[in-house]
């Protein structure tokens, strides 16, 4: 049976999508599912997520660029389930101006996956915060997406972008859909936050997922490590939070 693939995209920057691809994926593998993490965003956050285990000459680069490379996956977990990790680097930004120039340049991604799709139940793909043609790539190869969003107005911007991006990308991929909305780095105690958030339910209905990440030093703490937040120590408020989205997750596909 092929993965559920599943695209963590947002055009806007800084709204909790590598936060979200790492340890939603890891919360996935705890509880038994076998996860492959894919770094598509040039500044390679998601990879530093999983610290010095990933040596720092693979990438996912060359196999988008020659589909004769293989997909370039190393293990970072295996546990209750597994996790994998196709790693980016710096190069990935010269890869996505060489990509204008290759023939099926919108299918690299969904290519290189679907030959390894049968080996996981979920792959995740980490995004850039733009529509260029790396997320381009990654929404093409996805059947879903997941949006994290700040509840701050300017971010609401940044939502409606993103739903024409997905519509342009229905006309190579009809099966795309959203999976949910996320609220990220929410605080409950700003009316602002409250409003937009009540806003979301009532226009995006359910595509709101009822759990909701707040602000919470951990989820910085662990980026600046290198580590999940499986990792660290008095982590378990946030570790819960993001288990309590994978069963999300789990529920709405």
């Amino acid at each position: 049976m092929s993965a559920r693939i599943i695209s963590v995209a947002n055009q806007k920057g800084g709204v909790g999508k590598t936060a979200t691809t790492t340890n939603l994926g890891v919360s996935l593998q705890t509880l038994g599912h076998r996860v492959l993490v894919v770094d598509m965003d040039p500044q390679g956050n998601l990879s530093s997520s999983f610290g010095p285990l990933i040596p720092g000459d693979i990438s996912i680069a060359d196999a988008i660029l020659d589909r004769k490379v293989a997909l370039p996956a190393v293990t970072v977990y295996n546990k209750s389930g597994r996790l994998d990790l196709v790693p980016a680097s710096i190069s990935l930004a010269t890869a996505e101006a060489a990509l204008m120039n290759k023939l099926g340049r919108e299918f690299r991604l969904r290519d290189q996956l679907a030959t390894v799709s049968d080996q996981y139940d979920f792959i995740l793909i980490d995004t850039p915060p733009s529509l260029g043609l790396l997320t381009i790539n990654s929404l093409v190869a996805a059947q879903l997406v997941l949006v994290p969003t700040e509840a701050r107005f300017f971010s609401l911007q940044g939502l409606q972008m993103l739903q024409e991006s997905i519509d342009e990308i229905l006309y190579i991929n009809p099966n795309l859909r959203i999976l949910g909305i996320l609220l990220s780095k929410f605080d409950r105690r700003l009316r602002e936050e409250q409003t937009v958030a009540a806003y979301l339910r009532e226009n995006w209905g359910d595509l709101l997922f009822d759990t909701s990440v707040g602000t919470n030093s951990k989820i910085l703490e662990a980026a600046s490590a290198g580590v999940p937040l499986v990792e660290l120590s008095n982590a378990q408020r946030a570790v819960e939070t993001y288990r309590a989205l994978a069963q999300e997750v789990l529920a709405r596909v």
